[in-house]
């Protein structure tokens, strides 16, 4: 009887001490500065939080605190409530979640391995990196042959981490089922032959980039580019460039709903009306004609997690936060 008691004991002990509880507030960091003077009312990340906390206090491009709201549709959240500091670089987040100031950060692939052993969450590739040519960059043979100079497959193993998909579709295969249509090879013979003819000043183009972790693949396209007798410059972020290394994100998983917006971020004009997957493929090459868009990778979000985090996964296959079913738990000694 002893021995019964003594287990049961035990196993109401565990559950107590895994059972949510209400408390504690959790600790987020990401990169996006969010200038805007009001906080998001909807959106993947911040206007997420709004359908179960309340905004307390917002810093535009600073920071920002939401409380639990125990009016929520789906009941009171375990949290009391979240703390997001905004505009904190990859680096700086890593090094944070390790020391413990931080529960949630958002990790690249230089990151992963500096927090090596932590939990992470991860959502499905739906950020498109792509090279997006201004309308200084007239000529199509040009942007085609920095397309096809491109070594994807080393920048994905070496650069990414082999973090989610090479590409060259704007829609990932997991949301249109034809991203393998859509050729990612690099062809240094044809983007020579390509360019053989065009004018120096018109194979001189000025790359820039609007997020500091894409320093080190725009520097890599910038060598990749020369074997196709094309010169790439770097410019410093938000300054004035020919083209530019950008990424957009996915927000929809139903696929003519999500090229639409894809395309309007781009620039690309409104994609054909696509009903069937053959029409879906015609109107993704349409876009594609002429080479002002160049897609290069499908890639996850990435988020590192602490050891306080109990519940989850906190981020939908799309990468949304849902914080509601989180709680904090202190870790043991």
């Amino acid at each position: 009887m002893r021995l019964i008691s003594l287990l049961s004991f035990a196993a109401v002990s565990a559950l107590a001490a895994t059972r949510p509880h209400y408390g504690g507030t959790l600790r987020v960091e990401m990169r996006d500065t969010v200038e805007t003077p009001d906080p998001p009312a909807s959106g993947p990340t911040i206007g997420t939080l709004n359908r179960a906390f309340t905004i307390q206090r917002w810093e535009a491009g600073r920071r920002a605190t939401f409380t639990a709201n125990d009016d929520a549709p789906g009941g009171r959240p375990f949290l009391d409530g979240v703390e997001i500091e905004l505009g904190r670089p990859l680096r700086d987040q890593a090094i944070d979640l390790t020391v413990g100031k931080a529960d949630v950060v958002e990790l690249g692939p230089a990151e992963m391995r500096r927090v090596a052993g932590q939990r992470v969450w991860s959502s499905l590739p739906v950020r498109l990196v792509a090279l997006s040519f201004g309308p200084r960059v007239e000529d199509a043979r040009v942007r085609e042959a920095l397309g096809l100079a491109v070594d994807r497959a080393a920048i994905h193993s070496v650069l990414l981490q082999s973090q989610g998909e090479i590409t060259g579709a704007l829609l990932p295969q997991w949301l249109s089922g034809l991203a393998f249509l859509f050729p990612t090879a690099r062809d240094i013979a044809r983007a020579r032959s390509l360019v053989m003819d065009v004018p120096s000043s018109a194979r001189t183009i000025r790359l820039g980039f609007d997020d500091p972790q894409w320093q080190t693949v725009a520097s890599r396209i910038a060598l990749n580019a020369r074997d196709a007798g094309i010169s790439v410059t770097l410019v410093q972020p938000k300054a004035p460039a020919d083209a530019r290394l950008v990424e957009v994100r996915i927000e929809s998983a139903e696929s003519a709903k999500a090229l639409a917006a894809v395309a309007a971020f781009l620039g690309l004009g409104e994609p054909a009306r696509a009903e069937t997957p053959e029409s879906l493929a015609l109107a993704e090459r349409a876009l594609l004609e002429g080479f002002r868009v160049i897609p290069l990778f499908h890639l996850p979000y990435v988020y590192g997690v602490g050891p306080r985090v109990q519940g989850g996964p906190g981020i939908t296959p799309l990468g949304e936060w849902q914080f509601e079913n989180l709680w904090i738990e202190a870790p043991r000694p």
